[in-house]
C-alpha cells in the first residue's frame, strides 16, 4: 500500500495539477453511483434480483465511496489516499456480480479500473491483480462451473482497459509537463520583455529629442517625455495641442499641416533631418528637425515608422548669425578690396616703371584678384536663398562645348606645372538651357579642383555628351580620391574632405547651389588613391518648353 501510494502521488501530481483531486474524484465516482442507482431501482422494481440483500449491501458499498469523494477534502490529502474509492468500488461491485451472477454486472469493474489506472504503474498493477483475482474468487463461489473459456474474456477486457487508461493518463501528464514548462518560458520571455520595454522607455524618456513610434494604420503607440515640450509644433499630434504658425526650412514660407513631416510619415514617407520652424501666440520662433524611418517585422512586411524630432533652433540661429557675420564682412572686405585692384591696375598703366616695380605690382594685382574671389565666394556661399543677387542665374541656349574648351585651354598652364595631361572628348556641339558665366564658374571649380587634388603626372579627362534632352559633363581625375564617409559632404558649405591641399571649402558647395538652380545636378564617384570622377547634368531646354 505504501507503494501504491508514493506512485500515485508522483503520477497524481502530474494529472491532477491543473484541476482539484476533489473534482475529480467526484466525477469518477458519481457517475458509477449514478449506473448503479440505475441497476438498483430497476432490480428491486422488476424483482429480478436473484440476492437483493447482498445487492443492497454492495449498492450502499458504492454509495459510500460517492459520499467520501464528495465530502473528503482530497486535494489537501496525500495524493495516494484517493485509492482507497476505486479500491471499495472494486470489492463491492464484486458483490454485486456474487448477488446476480448472470446479470452481467462485472463490466461495472471497467470504472475502478480507469481510475486506478490512471494514478500511476502501481495502481495499474492493482487494477490487474485485484479485479481479475476477484472475478476468478467470485466465480468459484457461484452456483456454475467454475471456468470455462469465456471466463477469461473479462479479466482480457479490464488488464486492456487498464493498460489504455494507464496510457492516456502518461500523454496527458506529458502534455501537461510540457505546457507547463511553455508557459514557463513565455512567463520568462515576458518579464524579459517588460524588463527590455521599461529599461527602453527610462532611457527614451532621459534623452533631450522627442521619440514617436506609429502603427502601420498611423496611430501614436508611444512617445516620450521630450515630445511634450514639442506637440505645439506637431499638428494632429495631441488633441489638444496649440495651433501654431508653421513654416518651412526657410523659416519664412507657410507650411501646410498636410506637408508636416508627421503627415508625411503617415502616407508612408521616409527622411532625414526635415527642420519645421513654427511661432506660437508669444511669437517665439523655434525649429525642429525631423527624420522618419520606416520599421520592418520579421516576416519582411511593414509594421509603422519612428520619428525622432529634435529642437535645432539654437544650432540654425548659429548658422543665420555667422552667414550673417560673413556676409556683413564680406561686404565690407570687397569694397576697399575693388579699390585697391583699380588703382593698380592704374599703377600698371603709368609709363617708366622698372621692371621690378612692375613685376611687384602684378604680383600684387594677382593676390588680389584671387583675394576677391574668395570674398566673392564667402559672400555667394553665405546667403541662405539660391534666389539672391550672388546666386541668380540668367539661362539661355549655350554651347556647353565652347565653354568646356575654353576652360581647359586657360587652365593648361596650372596643369603644366604639374606635368598633367588635360584632354577633352565627346560631342563635337552640345547645348544646355544655362548662364554661361555661372557654368563656366561650374566647369572651372571642377577642373580648378581635378588639378588641385591629382599627383604630378596624372592625368584630367573631361567629357560633354548630350541625348537632345539632358547634357551631361563629366570631370574624370586620377588623383587622391575621397573616402567613403566624405562623400556625402563634398557639397556642404566650408567642408574640406583634405587638409594637405589649400581652399577654403566654398568651391563646390557654390557649383551645387549653381546646377540646382539650373534645374540640374551634380554627383561625385570617388575611389580612394584611385581618383574621383564628377558629373554634371544640364536640361537643353527651359522647363515650360520641356513641359509643352
Amino acid at each position: 500500500m505504501k507503494r501504491l501510494t508514493a506512485t500515485a502521488a508522483r503520477t497524481s501530481r502530474a494529472v491532477f495539477r491543473f484541476e482539484p483531486r476533489d473534482r475529480v474524484a467526484a466525477g469518477n465516482q458519481l457517475l458509477l453511483c449514478g449506473i448503479v442507482a440505475v441497476l438498483f431501482v430497476g432490480g428491486m422494481t422488476a424483482g429480478t434480483l436473484a440476492r437483493p440483500g447482498l445487492f443492497s449491501l454492495s449498492a450502499l458499498g458504492v454509495g459510500v465511496g460517492g459520499i467520501a469523494a464528495l465530502a473528503v477534502p482530497w486535494t489537501r490529502l496525500p495524493a495516494g489516499w484517493v485509492a482507497a474509492v476505486p479500491i471499495l468500488d472494486v470489492f463491492a461491485i464484486a458483490g454485486m456480480r456474487l448477488s446476480d451472477p448472470p446479470g452481467g454486472l462485472g463490466l461495472l469493474w471497467a470504472f475502478p479500473a480507469m481510475w486506478l489506472a490512471s494514478l500511476g504503474r502501481a495502481g495499474l498493477i492493482v487494477s490487474c491483480t485485484l479485479i481479475p483475482g476477484l472475478y476468478w474468487v467470485v466465480l468459484l463461489m457461484g452456483p456454475g462451473p467454475a471456468f470455462t473459456p469465456a471466463t477469461l474474456l473479462l479479466p482480457l477486457v479490464i488488464v486492456a482497459i487498464s493498460a489504455a487508461g494507464y496510457g492516456s493518463a502518461r500523454r496527458f501528464a506529458a502534455q501537461r509537463d510540457l505546457l507547463d514548462a511553455q508557459a514557463a518560458r513565455l512567463a520568462f520571455a515576458r518579464a524579459a520583455a517588460v524588463r527590455q520595454e521599461q529599461l527602453v522607455s527610462e532611457v527614451l524618456d532621459t534623452v533631450d529629442f522627442g521619440v514617436v513610434r506609429l502603427s502601420v494604420g498611423g496611430d501614436i503607440v508611444y512617445e516620450n517625455d521630450a515630445v511634450g515640450r514639442f506637440s505645439n509644433a506637431i499638428p494632429g499630434l495631441h488633441a489638444a495641442s496649440v495651433r501654431t504658425v508653421l513654416l518651412a526650412e526657410d523659416g519664412r514660407t507657410p507650411m501646410d499641416a498636410f506637408d508636416h513631416p508627421l503627415a508625411r510619415v503617415r502616407r508612408g514617407e521616409t527622411f532625414e533631418d526635415v527642420v519645421v520652424w513654427s511661432t506660437d501666440a508669444d511669437g517665439r520662433r523655434s525649429a525642429l528637425s525631423f527624420t522618419a524611418r520606416r520599421l520592418i517585422d520579421h516576416r519582411g512586411a511593414d509594421s509603422g515608422a519612428v520619428v525622432v524630432a529634435r529642437d535645432v533652433t539654437a544650432e540654425r540661429e548659429a548658422l543665420r548669425a555667422r552667414d550673417d557675420l560673413v556676409a556683413s564682412v564680406s561686404h565690407e572686405l570687397r569694397t576697399p578690396l575693388t579699390s585697391v585692384l583699380g588703382y593698380l591696375e592704374l599703377a600698371l598703366d603709368e609709363e617708366g616703371l622698372s621692371e621690378r616695380a612692375r613685376r611687384y605690382l602684378d604680383t600684387a594685382l594677382g593676390s588680389g584678384e584671387r583675394l576677391l574671389a574668395i570674398v566673392a565666394d564667402i559672400l555667394s556661399a553665405s546667403r541662405s536663398s539660391r534666389n539672391s543677387v550672388e546666386s541668380t542665374v540668367s539661362a539661355r541656349e549655350t554651347d556647353v562645348v565652347e565653354i568646356v574648351r575654353a576652360s581647359a585651354v586657360s587652365l593648361t598652364p596650372l596643369a603644366a606645372d604639374r606635368v598633367i595631361k588635360l584632354s577633352v572628348t565627346g560631342a563635337d556641339r552640345a547645348t544646355a538651357f544655362a548662364d554661361p558665366g555661372r557654368l563656366r564658374q561650374v566647369v572651372d571649380n571642377l577642373l580648378g579642383n581635378a588639378i588641385k587634388f591629382n599627383r604630378d603626372g596624372g592625368s584630367v579627362h573631361l567629357d560633354v555628351d548630350t541625348d537632345g534632352h539632358r547634357t551631361v559633363i563629366t570631370v574624370t581625375d586620377t588623383g587622391i580620391g575621397i573616402a567613403e564617409e566624405d562623400r556625402e559632404r563634398v557639397f556642404e558649405r566650408f567642408f574640406r574632405a583634405s587638409d594637405d591641399v589649400g581652399g577654403n571649402g566654398l568651391g563646390l558647395a557654390i557649383s551645387h547651389d549653381i546646377v540646382t538652380a539650373h534645374e540640374g545636378s551634380l554627383t561625385v564617384t570617388s575611389e580612394p588613391g584611385v581618383g574621383s570622377t564628377f558629373r554634371v547634368e544640364l536640361p537643353v531646354h527651359a522647363p515650360e518648353e520641356v513641359t509643352q
